[in-house]
């Protein structure tokens, strides 16, 4: 019970330096956090300013509640991540039609696979769906599409990729807030820098989350008084039917395009023809 204590007075606090973070940026006010942190609020497109940056960052992150030691570790070995550049401006499998897109990605596997992980894992499933109302299905579709089910989920720094993003002047904003909450969830103790790895926009885990997600949504299915979205698969799905819920999935609904529960699956991913891919393979796979 001590470990399970822990793990949510650290969950409250990491959300209280999240949302802190938020309500400062969403006021304009972040440049007042330091009087020499004007550069923290500069970008680039290329890697020339990246480490000047980087020090501007660490001085602005200390005023709002990120520990030296937390920067120190976590910043150890950071690089511009030109990979995750090249990512962010070729995303053109998003631009393909839905059987185009349902092809490439290999829906006919994931269905044949997604119901063989269902039945192997039928109690598993059946407790998710008891407490969040999200028919297996739909955590297998999402499972399947974002790390074939666990297998693949990638080998990219997700600190060196979070901070080239924040530092990138495309959505600067956007990923400064998940550079924050991966800091966040280093400084809480639950994974180390090392530990997040993933596809290359700092995605983390069996489905995904990005670690403002992973902060808000994840929760401890297991019982062993952490958070792991990695190495745990009741982690993993548990929470993935969270964020569901937690962005109105109502139980007992439909999740089709035009059904009440495809606005939670539109949380999940901003793209139209995932959110499509995800609903069908869904449907497939709990037939």
């Amino acid at each position: 019970m001590a470990s399970a204590d822990f793990s949510r007075t650290e969950t409250d606090h990491m959300r209280v330096i999240l949302k802190r973070y938020l309500g400062a940026l969403a006021a304009g006010v972040m440049s007042l956090a330091l009087a020499g942190t004007a550069q923290a609020q500069t970008c680039g497109n290329d890697a020339s300013g990246f480490s000047n940056w980087v020090n501007a960052f660490s001085a602005e992150a200390q005023a709002n509640g990120i520990q030296a030691q937390t920067l120190q570790t976590a910043f150890s070995g950071l690089t511009y991540a030109t990979q995750t550049i090249s990512l962010d401006r070729n995303q053109r499998s998003f631009r393909l039609s839905l059987d185009e897109f349902m092809q490439k990605r290999g829906a006919d596997a994931i269905v044949s696979q997604g119901r063989r992980h269902k039945e192997q894992n039928a109690n598993l499933f059946a407790s998710i769906e008891r407490s969040y109302g999200v028919p297996s299905g739909v955590i297998i579709a999402i499972w399947g599409m974002e790390t074939a089910f666990g297998r693949f989920m990638g080998d990219q720094s997700a600190m060196s990729a979070l901070a080239t993003l924040a530092y990138d002047c495309r959505r600067s904003d956007f990923f400064k807030r998940e550079l924050y909450a991966a800091l966040q969830i280093v400084q809480s103790g639950e994974l180390t820098p090392g530990q997040m790895r993933g596809a290359g926009h700092g995605e983390l885990g069996q489905t995904q989350f990005l670690p403002s997600n992973y902060v808000l949504y994840a929760v401890d299915a297991d019982g062993d008084g952490r958070r792991d979205l990695i190495n745990s698969r009741a982690d993993a799905l548990a929470s993935t039917a969270n964020f569901l819920r937690s962005h109105g999935w109502q139980p007992g609904a439909g999740y089709q395009q035009g059904e009440p529960n495809f606005r939670a699956i539109e949380a999940w991913n901003a793209a139209t023809v995932y959110q499509q891919a995800i609903a069908i393979i869904a449907q497939r796979i709990d037939g």
